[in-house]
């Protein structure tokens, strides 16, 4: 029965979507990811936002239907543009645990709009040539920075029951749409290049920074990290094997898949922090897709996926020919293929290998003055912490007078008017605070010391925004703080008291010892 609806006395065709249209299962799992950041995630997401993108861009494809056909069709494509921007986008400042926040509602709108229009604006052969959401969000991270906008973290939340849920949602969904959409072969092909590719990455000493952790994240972590994170699941499932936008031979899909893993790959090795990384790899199936009419041309539209390394090798080196030296062909093209890969990434990655930080052990030990326990109060630990890790939590008091001493270092270091010693304790915005403090002492000939007396502390995560340089531990202190100044002779000529409430953020910020990393107004936390 043909469904209809009345508009100004004239009768418009209405089509609905088949329960067999594999968008229906790529929306249920989406779906229920946003279910679950809203409800148990706590992502800085609001309904008010994915309501902004996917509103957006049903409005848009309906109109632009309608108004090419005459008939009002079901937006499913669009809907799924809308949801997956919403997904993988976050702005800056956006709150958690606030369903109803409305701010910024226009980055989303905005964002959506842009992924989708581009879609009947930039054609190839009748389809468009990107994927929507891909494209709209790399150029949206591209254009607006760190500073405004952010990719979904690859690490959601610890493997407690919840995350067992997402990945299972992920996992299951994810399977059963590319076997109806038959493009399972794409996917896998996809996985496993990225996974042995990302292994060189990891195994060449690769490191980068990110909001949810206190160290750099280097090697097998860094491998683990991104080969398990559900962002990858989402983004081999549903967005490399887009069916409007990946090559139409089978051969050239499995060739497409191995090249989007290079793709990524060269481009994610350079990166250092999160950020940057997980728009390397969005960025990678971006401008791979400018390539599809090559893939298409080159490779042939029949053929079985075991055939691709067969006649790749032969378009490269033969030229297609018959002849006894295509088998040799084929193979040795393959393998300088792989060793120039191989050999790309692990020289893109260059400047994502952390240095070893300098031993300062000895030096530490020479310097450090016992911290009497008696000085340090009972110290409470907000519960986010305890969310977070609970092994941090306990060792909270052992932290606190990591902490101290790093202070009475920095003391040390401006009394001996030594910089380098700062590089022990002290890292980030503190440390180019400390290194200016001991060049003004020099200049003036007059050092001015904090000492100070913890009277209540409180310990709170300090989650960075933007730029994914680290997750930090603040420690809200209140008490009192005495300014000692010396002369050049390190002889005291006065002294100041005076009561503090400050916040000092201390985080593994070369893998080691905790380092000082910023003295912050009291309250700043969760």
């Amino acid at each position: 029965m043909e469904r209809t609806i009345s508009l100004g006395g004239k009768q418009y065709p209405v089509i609905l979507p088949s329960i067999r249209d594999p968008r229906l299962g790529i929306a249920a799992v989406v779906w229920s990811l946003h279910v679950l950041g809203q409800l148990v995630l706590h992502w800085p997401l609001s309904v008010w936002q994915i309501l902004a993108a996917v509103l957006t861009c049903a409005v848009i494809e309906m109109a632009v239907t309608f108004r090419r056909t005459r008939v009002f069709v079901f937006p499913g494509s669009a809907l799924l543009t809308g949801s997956g921007v919403a997904l993988l986008m976050r702005v800056v400042g956006t709150p958690a645990n606030q369903p109803w926040a409305t701010n910024d509602l226009y980055m989303f709108a905005g964002v959506a709009a842009f992924s989708l229009v581009q879609k009947y604006v930039i054609r190839y052969h009748g389809r468009n040539l990107f994927n929507p959401s891909n494209v709209g969000l790399v150029v949206a991270f591209l254009i607006f920075g760190n500073s405004r906008l952010e990719p979904l973290n690859l690490w959601w939340a610890p493997l407690n029951v919840w995350m067992i849920i997402a990945y299972a949602v992920i996992l299951v969904g994810g399977t059963y749409v590319i076997w109806r959409a038959k493009v399972w072969t794409l996917s896998v092909t996809f996985f496993i290049s990225f996974a042995i590719l990302q292994a060189i990455v990891a195994s060449s000493g690769h490191c980068m920074t990110a909001n949810w952790a206190f160290a750099p994240v280097c090697g097998a972590d860094y491998y683990r990290i991104v080969i398990l994170s559900p962002e990858l699941f989402i983004y081999a499932f549903f967005m490399v094997t887009d069916p409007p936008t990946v090559p139409s031979g089978r051969v050239a899909r499995v060739a497409f898949a191995m090249f989007a893993a290079v793709s990524a790959t060269l481009l994610m090795a350079p990166q250092t922090n999160e950020f940057g990384t997980k728009v390397a790899l969005l960025g990678g199936l971006t401008i791979l897709l400018v390539t599809r009419p090559i893939f298409e041309r080159l490779l042939p539209e029949k053929g079985s996926a075991a055939d691709t390394l067969k006649a790749f090798g032969n378009q490269l080196v033969t030229g297609g020919r018959p002849g006894l030296l295509r088998p040799v062909a084929s193979i040795g093209a393959m393998a300088l293929i792989l060793a120039v890969v191989g050999t790309g990434v692990v020289y893109a990655g260059t400047p994502a290998r952390t240095p070893a930080a300098p031993d300062m052990t000895e030096v530490l030990n020479g310097l450090q003055q016992p911290i009497d326990p008696g000085t340090l109060p009972p110290i409470t630990v907000n519960q986010s912490v305890k969310d977070w890790d609970h092994e941090i939590a306990d060792s909270a008091p052992q932290l606190l007078a990591v902490l101290a001493q790093n202070l009475q270092i920095e003391n040390q270091a401006m009394l001996h008017l030594d910089s380098n010693l700062l590089t022990a304790v002290d890292h980030g915005d503190r440390l180019d605070e400390m290194r200016a403090r001991v060049k003004d002492t020099t200049s003036t000939g007059k050092c001015v010391i904090d000492v100070y007396k913890f009277d209540s502390v409180n310990v709170t995560l300090i989650v960075p925004f933007g730029v994914q340089s680290g997750l930090s531990l603040g420690f809200n202190a209140r008490g009192s703080v005495t300014h000692e100044t010396y002369d050049s002779a390190s002889k005291l000529i006065s002294t100041q008291s005076s009561q503090f409430a400050n916040t000092f953020a201390i985080r593994r910020a070369t893998g080691a010892r905790w380092l000082n990393v910023a003295v912050l107004p009291p309250g700043t936390g969760s």
